[in-house]
């Protein structure tokens, strides 16, 4: 192995003076308490925009990840913070599960249950257990996880529905955001709760989480990714006919590696053997079709070409981790020299040396989007900071 340009006390530097503290200082309502609803990349704040479950576990889970990794107390605190919050404001106690969002005084807006949202809470959950060992909140990632399969399971075609209404019966209108379809199935929400389970396996290793975990790779790999082009197909009604055209890249590099994380959590040979044959296949697909010449990852890809869309934070970071992913699964110098072009972009473009943290959205022409939060219900730490851990990792586990 040659070495690399990705060096461990830049990822860690990154994490700890500039990540971290951001997410510390300039999130915690300590009026209303939980998280302001967003944040503009000024750091003004909006109070009107709803408390987002999405951004809570991913808070939840950045600092349960980041004390796992440093010991540092003041991240325990935060995880905790973020943990009592999830558990308390957002938790739905006549019906149980997670609420999409509250207001700043942790009333319901949105009180359905889409399915995404119970999958991060699982995720969070799980890692938080590990950070605390505090038994209460493994308890509550299970019975996440049987709400999912109870309610979540599409039982004649296989896979998960999207949403439930707050009681868990039928939701109309299943979509994740606006710009997202109205549909039964979308690779998103299949995505994460692969993403979910996986962790949940690590901590929670029964048999029907291990069973639900390799059926979720085997629909990835049988009805998600198209076995000629490589690529992630978006949204599909019941029966996986495939309703969208567009690729998104940042999702193909991301779920590149998450499949490979899942099928070496449950350490099956065979399906190690097809999973790491679909990662290579996703990377190669990604690095042909998807790269800009500066580095980055381009955004969305649909039938009449590149999308003149802003490049997004969460899509260059997964480019990092998938690349290094494939470069470590494949011996091949150009997804390592792919990983550090997206690591040298956001050096370059995305932290911001002004305000902290990251810039969220980078225009077309290159410009900063300021008409994009810091922080939002969708502008989240965990891609980041999940960047950053990842990368210390492989790099430590890597041979000198």
């Amino acid at each position: 192995m040659n070495s690399t340009t990705l060096q461990l006390s830049d990822f860690e530097r990154e994490l700890t003076r500039n990540i971290l503290p951001f997410w510390q200082q300039h999130t915690p309502d300590p009026l209303n308490g939980g998280f302001y609803g967003a944040l503009s990349n000024d750091l003004t704040i909006h109070d009107e925009v709803p408390r987002s479950s999405i951004l809570c576990a991913r808070i939840l889970w950045s600092f349960s990840a980041a004390y796992r990794r440093f010991g540092k107390n003041a991240y325990l605190k935060m995880a905790d913070y973020a943990y009592e919050y999830l558990t308390g404001t957002f938790w739905d106690n006549q019906y149980e599960g997670i609420y999409w969002n509250v207001d700043l005084h942790g009333q319901p807006v949105m009180a359905r249950k889409h399915h995404y949202a119970q999958a991060f809470a699982i995720y969070s959950l799980s890692e938080y257990y590990l950070a605390s060992g505090k038994k209460e909140s493994l308890v509550y990632a299970q019975k996440l996880f049987r709400l999912l399969e109870k309610h979540a399971r599409e039982p004649q075609y296989g896979g998960y529905i999207e949403g439930s209404r707050r009681d868990w019966g039928t939701l109309e209108d299943m979509r994740l955001s606006d710009k997202d379809m109205n549909c039964r199935k979308s690779m998103n929400t299949l995505l994460h709760m692969l993403e979910a389970y996986t962790g949940l396996a690590r901590v929670w290793p029964d048999p029907a989480v291990k069973n639900s975990l390799k059926e979720l790779l085997e629909t990835f790999m049988a009805h998600v990714i198209d076995p000629h082009s490589g690529h992630l197909r978006l949204f599909f009604d019941d029966q996986w006919h495939s309703l969208s055209d567009t690729i998104s890249f940042g999702h193909d590099i991301e779920c590149s590696w998450l499949l490979w994380e899942a099928a070496e959590v449950l350490g099956d040979a065979e399906l190690s053997a097809r999973v790491h044959a679909a990662a290579l296949q996703m990377a190669e697909a990604v690095y042909a079709d998807g790269r800009d010449t500066d580095g980055s990852l381009f955004q969305e890809l649909s039938p009449q070409g590149i999308n003149a869309v802003d490049k997004e934070w969460w899509s260059q970071a997964e480019g990092v981790v998938g690349f290094y992913n494939a470069y470590q699964l494949s011996g091949s110098e150009k997804f390592l020299h792919a990983a550090e072009d997206c690591w040298r972009y956001i050096r370059k473009k995305m932290i911001d040396p002004q305000y902290g943290d990251w810039i969220k959205r980078i225009r077309p022409d290159g410009s900063v989007n300021n008409d994009s939060y810091k922080v939002g219900p969708w502008e989240c730490p965990y891609h980041h900071v999940r960047l950053c851990l990842e990368v210390m990792a492989r790099l430590e586990a890597q041979p000198a």
